[in-house]
């Protein structure tokens, strides 16, 4: 009979809201260390400072450019030494997950202003650590969510818009895994892990609905470098309906399949949700879901250019063996298990190797 529900205190999406930075920001401190993704770094360090006031002892650093262990001491110290009250992120998902943890270890407060919108790491408390060459090595979760998440459409439309379509491929997971949660019985990431709010599962729903109805068009307006309806509400899926979706359901092993293929260097340079794409299939495959919701999504998938094969995931050579030390590694991470299928070696092999053949039949 209990359940549990997290989320940012503020969710604010506007346009052109880069700019008034500093208006929410004097909510919140008055001594902000803004952590800026180094591809922007120049650019944006000198608008958000012609923004603040006066008042406002600003430092402003540059990210490492991977969300390890190592990263996260060097900021941690940063903000220590400016005696910072609330850190600022302003970057992709690593950039801000650095951010909440170095925030968390000083007992800051955090704001996260996400540039590109491919994950739905802005308003969650959960933090993913990578070693210095990208395999996944642990996952924190904080017991305070962002206080304020600050999205401008106008940025993340001046990303390339692979970035977008992979918080697409991120979004896609949010109910599949969900479901497979709430089938299974398993509990979520709040306080220590409770059942799903009613709330929860109908954002979660909610999600893969206008995921799978605004995504085409978004994408669209995004290449013609536009804002519109669809691509607002595409952000806000990306973001906020799929954060709160999975951190108030849970994910499986879309998310733990995606995990394990980083012990691959061949995928290194794909994408989070490029690789969550690819794992949802593998879920729906191992779960045993009906053929026409896995053409479904095996279709939606190649309409937006997101892999369905492994060759996809630029894994061409050795496959059958990278394939093996894949399903070996998802199967040591606990949240591939959360599902009503059976979790073992031989599934995950068999429903990798299946859902690579749907893809290419699909081709």
């Amino acid at each position: 009979m209990s359940r549990s529900f997290g989320s940012p205190s503020r969710y604010i999406q506007r346009c052109g809201e880069i700019a008034r930075l500093g208006e929410h920001l004097a909510l919140l401190g008055k001594k902000p260390l803004f952590l800026i993704d180094g591809f922007l770094f120049h650019t944006l360090s000198t608008k958000i400072a012609a923004g603040l006031g006066e008042d406002v002892e600003a430092r402003f650093e540059k990210f490492g450019g991977e969300c390890s262990n190592q990263e996260i001491a060097r900021v941690t110290v940063l903000v220590a030494e400016h005696g910072a009250d609330v850190v600022v992120g302003v970057g992709g998902g690593k950039t801000l997950d650095t951010a909440k943890m170095a925030a968390h270890q000083n007992h800051a407060r955090m704001m996260a202003v996400p540039t590109i919108a491919s994950t739905d790491a802005p308003t969650s408390a959960v933090v993913v650590v990578y070693s210095p060459d990208g395999v996944l090595e642990m996952a924190h979760n904080l017991p305070r969510n962002p206080d304020l998440v600050l999205v401008d459409p106008e940025l993340i439309v001046a990303a390339p818009v692979r970035f977008l379509v992979a918080g697409i491929g991120d979004a896609l997971s949010t109910w599949f895994e969900a479901r497979a949660n709430i089938d299974a019985g398993t509990d979520n990431y709040i306080s220590g892990g409770f059942p799903a709010t009613q709330a929860a599962r109908a954002i979660a729903r909610h999600c893969h609905w206008v995921v799978m109805e605004q995504a085409l068009k978004a994408k669209t307006a995004a290449e013609a470098g536009v804002v519109t309806t669809a691509v607002e509400d595409i952000i806000e899926a990306n973001t906020l309906l799929s954060g709160l979706g999975f951190e108030n359901c849970g994910v499986s092993a879309a998310h733990g399949i995606h995990d394990a293929l980083t012990v691959v260097h061949d995928v290194h340079g794909m994408l989070h949700g490029e690789k969550v794409a690819f794992g949802v299939i593998c879920l729906l495959v191992l779960e045993n879901r009906p053929k026409a919701e896995i053409d479904e999504a095996i279709a939606f998938c190649q309409s937006l250019g997101l892999p369905t094969t492994l060759a996809g995931l630029q894994i061409t050579e050795d496959v059958s063996a990278k394939v093996d030390q894949i399903a070996e590694a998802a199967v040591k991470g606990k949240i591939t298990h959360a599902t009503r299928a059976t979790v073992g070696v031989r599934e995950i092999r068999a429903a990798i190797l299946t859902a690579d053949a749907l893809g290419r039949a699909a081709s």
